[in-house]
């Protein structure tokens, strides 16, 4: 099951690619540096649903101390960070052309980058506990506190002045995208949906594998 549905996001990726750089439209606007938005924004709507998966899984830990509750958690954590640095990595590929800088002070990208460091920590946080399970009931609490950013990330523009652009499909009415460029973008979310449900079934199964190893090793060093 974990290879086709590897074969599946690894074809789902390449559409999607080939749909952004060829098939979809050139933006009257911003140009051909629009493009990049394909892999933004499926880039950071995949981090969301990470720490989403985070989220749940973390609260379910801290009531059954189930250990597959944290394994999913701390598997879907990892992910969550890799596709937020994504996210900022090509934030500033498309903000450098449109605003004349890599970086700025945004409401919208401070806030993201804040993700980014609350899950980094959650990260070196299990890497500095005693023990896994400490480390987990840590993890869980930090992972369901930075949860609460994400609503912070997506109502900032709508909040704040910012030099971000407001939402154009995530927002209280009809999208603001033209049909030919939204259902690429459409595709694409759904093809990075995929990629991170393999990666996840991936990292999952090789943190059953390391609680294994850990276990035996354990056993082998009792008395």
């Amino acid at each position: 099951m974990t290879r086709w549905l590897g074969a599946a996001a690894g074809a789902g990726i390449l559409i999607g690619l080939y749909l952004a750089l060829v098939v979809a439209p050139r933006d009257a606007v911003q140009g051909e540096v629009q493009r990049i938005m394909y892999l933004h924004v499926p880039s950071v709507l995949t981090a969301y649903l990470a720490f989403t998966v985070v989220f749940i899984c973390s609260i379910a830990y801290l009531k059954t101390r189930s250990p597959r509750w944290d394994a999913v958690a701390r598997s879907s954590g990892e992910l969550g960070v890799l596709f937020t640095g994504l996210t900022l990595v090509t934030g500033s590929i498309w903000g450098k052309p449109t605003w004349g800088a890599w970086w700025t002070w945004d409401a919208r990208i401070t806030s993201a980058a804040i993700l980014f460091v609350i899950y980094a920590g959650y990260l070196m946080l299990r890497g500095f506990a005693e023990d896994d399970a400490q480390g987990a009931r840590y993890a869980a609490v930090l992972g369901i506190i930075g949860f609460l950013d994400i609503p912070v990330i997506h109502l900032s523009v709508d909040w704040w002045r910012t030099l971000h652009q407001p939402a154009t499909v995530l927002r209280p009415g009809p999208p603001k995208m033209a049909w030919e460029m939204l259902r690429v973008w459409l595709f694409n979310v759904v093809a990075f949906w995929v990629l991170y449900a393999y990666l996840l079934a991936v990292r999952v199964r090789l943190e059953g594998i390391r609680r294994a190893a850990l276990d035996l090793k354990l056993r082998r060093s009792a008395p």
